[in-house]
C-alpha cells in the first residue's frame, strides 16, 4: 500500500493547493507521521522570514528523519523562490517544485528522476477540473478565486514568484462549488491574493458582485464570506451587495497595513488614510458586520508619529480582529533597497505596545458574548476536549477567527457539525463557552 504524509504551511490559499494534490495522489493512503509514509511532500510558505523559517526547520526535520527509500517533495512559495539553494543545500530532497504544477504532483512522483530534482513551470496554476479532497472540516471549504497580485505594494514579494493576477471564469468557480456541495459542503470562503480585484485581469471592475449574484443561485448554499479585500479595488457597491446577501455574511477582511498617509504612500498601498476610514465606516455602519484587518509596523520610512496615529486610530476604531506583523526584509521588493530602516528593538517595542491595546479590545469584545443566543457553526470535535465540540459565530471564518467550546447540548438528537443556535454561558481562559439550544 502505498502511502502518503502531507505538511501543508502557512495560509488557506497554500491549503487549497494542498488539497489538490491530494486529489492527485487519493490512491495513497493518507499517514499522520513522515516516518511512516513513502511519500512525504512538503507544501512550504516563502512569504516572510519567519514562514520562510518554518518551513526550512520543518524540511531539515523531515529530511533527518524520514525513511530511507521515501520519496521527499518540496513545493509552494519558498521552493518557487529558492529552488537551487533548496537543491544545494539540503541533498535529501528528491523533487522540488513551485506554485505552479501541484496538478501535476502524481506525474511527477511516478517520474522521479534524482539527477534531475528541479521541476517546475513558469505557467499559474488555475483551479479547473481537479477533484481536491478537502481536509479539516466535514461542511466548510476554501474556493480560491485567482492567483497572483497587480498591486505594487513595496514589502509584498508575492508578484515576483506567484504572477500578475490571473482570475478565474465565474463559471468555473460555480462549478467547483456545486461538484462541493454535492459531497455535503456548504459553508464557503472566498480566497485569493486580492479578492475585490476579482476579473480586473479581464476589464471587469466589480465582478465579485457579479460573482456574488450566480453563488445565490445555487441549491445547498448556505453561508460564505470573502477573505482579502484590498482598500483601493474595494467599493461602496460591494460592501453594499455583500450587506444586501442572505448568503455571504457580513464579513469585512481588508488590511489595512496602516493608516498614516506618510506610510501608505510609501508602502504605495493605492489609497489613503481618508479613503480607508471612508470604506471602514461604511463596514462598520451595517448591522452585523465583523470587521477583520491586518496591520505591517517597522516599515522602513515609519516614525514614531505614524505608530502614534496608529494607534490612536486603532484605540478609536475597534476591530473585530486584527493581526500584527513585523516588517519583513524580503529580496526583490522595493522596500528591500530602501533606507531609514527601524531598528528590531523598536520594531518590537511598537508591536507589544499595539498588542495590548488590541487585547484589551478582543477581551471586551469575546465578553460581549456572554449571556447571548446566536446562530453558530459546529465544526465538530474540538482540538482542545474529545469531550467539546467546536463551533463558531456564522460569520467567522473557519480556524482564523476563533473558537466556541460547545460543552452542552439542550438538542434533541446528537450534536454533530452543521448549523446550530448557541448560547454562550461563559468567557474563561481565552474560550467562549457554551451550549447547542437548537438544529437550524
Amino acid at each position: 500500500m502505498k502511502t502518503l504524509c502531507l505538511i501543508s504551511l502557512g495560509c488557506n490559499k497554500n491549503l487549497v493547493d494542498s488539497e489538490v494534490m491530494l486529489g492527485r495522489l487519493s490512491e495513497y493512503k493518507i499517514v499522520d507521521s513522515p516516518s511512516d509514509a513513502g511519500v512525504i511532500i512538503v507544501n512550504t510558505c516563502g512569504f516572510i522570514h519567519s514562514a520562510k523559517q518554518e518551513s526550512i526547520g520543518k524540511i531539515l526535520e523531515v529530511a533527518r528523519d524520514k525513511p530511507k527509500d521515501s520519496i521527499l517533495v518540496v513545493s509552494g512559495c519558498l521552493s518557487e523562490r529558492y529552488a537551487d539553494e533548496l537543491k544545494n543545500e539540503i541533498k535529501e530532497i528528491d523533487i522540488i517544485t513551485g506554485v505552479g504544477d501541484y496538478n501535476k504532483i502524481d506525474e511527477m512522483i511516478n517520474n522521479l528522476d534524482k539527477s534531475n530534482k528541479i521541476i517546475k513551470s513558469d505557467s499559474t496554476f488555475l483551479i479547473d477540473k481537479e477533484d481536491r479532497v478537502i481536509t479539516g472540516s466535514n461542511i466548510h471549504c476554501y474556493i480560491k478565486l485567482s492567483e497572483g497580485c497587480n498591486q505594487q505594494c513595496s514589502f509584498c514579494a508575492i508578484p515576483t514568484f506567484k504572477g500578475k493576477l490571473q482570475s478565474r471564469s465565474i463559471e468555473s468557480c460555480i462549478k467547483e462549488i456545486e461538484n462541493l456541495i454535492k459531497k455535503g459542503y456548504y459553508d464557503f470562503s472566498f480566497i485569493a491574493q486580492d479578492s475585490s480585484s476579482y476579473m480586473r485581469d479581464f476589464g471587469k471592475k466589480d465582478a465579485l458582485i457579479d460573482f456574488i449574484n450566480e453563488v445565490e443561485k445555487i441549491d445547498g448554499i448556505r453561508s460564505a464570506r470573502i477573505l482579502y479585500l484590498y482598500p483601493s479595488s474595494t467599493s461602496f457597491k460591494l460592501i453594499d451587495r455583500i450587506a444586501e446577501s442572505s448568503i455571504f455574511q457580513n464579513y469585512f477582511d481588508m488590511p489595512i497595513q496602516h493608516i498614516s498617509d506618510s506610510m501608505l504612500s510609501i508602502m504605495k498601498r493605492g489609497s489613503n488614510k481618508k479613503q480607508h476610514i471612508e470604506l471602514l465606516n461604511k463596514m462598520r455602519d451595517i448591522n452585523g458586520s465583523f470587521i477583520r484587518t491586518t496591520l505591517l509596523l517597522g516599515h522602513p520610512g515609519e516614525n514614531d508619529r505614524d505608530f502614534e496615529e496608529l494607534c490612536e486610530f486603532i484605540s478609536d476604531f475597534v476591530f473585530d480582529r486584527i493581526n500584527v506583523f513585523a516588517f519583513s526584509n524580503e529580496e526583490g521588493t522595493k522596500a528591500y533597497i530602501m533606507e531609514d530602516k527601524v531598528n528590531t528593538k523598536i520594531v518590537n517595542s511598537r508591536i507589544n505596545k499595539l498588542n495590548k491595546i488590541i487585547k484589551q479590545q478582543q477581551k471586551k469584545h469575546f465578553m460581549n458574548y456572554v449571556g447571548k443566543e446566536f446562530s453558530a457553526i459546529v465544526d465538530g470535535i474540538s482540538r482542545e476536549s474529545e469531550f467539546l465540540f467546536s463551533a463558531r459565530d456564522i460569520r467567522w471564518d473557519r480556524e482564523i477567527d476563533g473558537e466556541i467550546l460547545i460543552n452542552e447540548n439542550l438538542t434533541s438528537s446528537p450534536l454533530q457539525a452543521g448549523y446550530y443556535d448557541i448560547k454562550v454561558d461563559s468567557f474563561k481562559d481565552g474560550y467562549l463557552i457554551g451550549k447547542a439550544i437548537r438544529k437550524l
